[in-house]
């Protein structure tokens, strides 16, 4: 059953098991700790709150919900692409598509460049340093394409004058 708050949509049933298996097929998540939401057509968010379906649309009808929960990332054409949060909040559950970077490669990539690399794997990836999740990529034959938004990218000090 699913309930529409605005174009704010409690993903449940089929779409909820279609969105669980790509989650499964491309990094081995089992479960997701809460409830899953929609904006749009594309936008996924976790909420891990107390909130009931009830609830949340109460509220909406006093206020605009622009959104629930935390983005956990974005439905493409080739998969679902995790957000850097989606990739942390569900780091103990991601058990395959998972490309470990060393020093200078975790610098490249927080800084928004391409991570030169043969992984062995097409499509999309996390990317992890030490133990932390550095969010998703697009692996390709030699590279691994970056999703950074600039807002968030490290300070490239190569290009400082």
């Amino acid at each position: 059953m699913k309930y529409y708050i605005s174009d704010l949509k409690i993903i449940e049933g089929k779409e909820k098991k279609e969105i669980f298996d790509k989650l499964n097929l491309q990094f081995g998540i089992k479960k997701i700790p809460g409830k899953i939401f929609m904006r749009g057509k594309e936008k996924i968010f976790l909420f891990q709150g107390s909130f009931d379906e009830e609830k949340i649309r109460e509220l909406e009808k006093i206020s605009f919900i622009e959104r629930v929960g935390v983005y956990l990332g974005k439905i493409e054409e080739y998969g679902i692409r995790l957000s850097i949060e989606g990739a942390q909040i569900l780091k103990n559950e991601i058990t395959k598509n998972v490309i470990i970077l060393d020093e200078e490669e975790m610098k490249t990539w927080m800084m928004g460049h391409e991570v030169i690399k043969k992984t062995g794997i097409t499509g999309f990836v996390i990317l992890k340093y030490k133990e932390d999740m550095l969010g998703t990529g697009k692996a390709s034959i030699d590279k691994i394409t970056n999703f950074i938004p600039k807002s968030r990218r490290l300070k490239d000090r190569s290009i400082e004058k």
